[in-house]
């Protein structure tokens, strides 16, 4: 039995909770998502933004940017990793704080 499976162009049809690494918010709605593999920009409304930002997963670590703290792989030095840490994986730059907290949380989940 063949079973065809649906192609999913993610750069298109990504899903916010389990392909977009972080955001970042810009002006007038537009929204730069930042994928393992891609960077996109969009512009949503303001109730989706609302919407968005009220999501578990998502964590504010500066005041337009966001993480998934489901795809954090590790934090340290002041940098949230998003892979291997000596690697070309994305990474952001986080305060004292904040890495605290995304700790917190990383060790709850595991």
């Amino acid at each position: 039995m063949n079973v065809a499976l649906k192609e999913r162009n993610v750069y298109e049809e990504f899903d916010v909770e389990s392909d977009v690494l972080y955001f970042k918010l810009g002006m007038q709605g537009l929204v730069s998502f930042h994928g393992r593999n891609y960077n996109r920009k969009k512009r949503i409304t303001a109730e989706e933004l609302k919407n968005l930002i009220s999501k578990q997963n998502f964590l504010q670590i500066s005041s337009s940017c966001y993480i998934n703290t489901a795809k954090v792989t590790s934090v340290g030095s002041g940098t949230v990793y998003f892979g291997p840490e000596y690697s070309d994986a994305k990474q952001l730059p986080v305060n004292r704080r904040k890495q605290q907290e995304i700790q917190q949380l990383m060790s709850k989940r595991q």
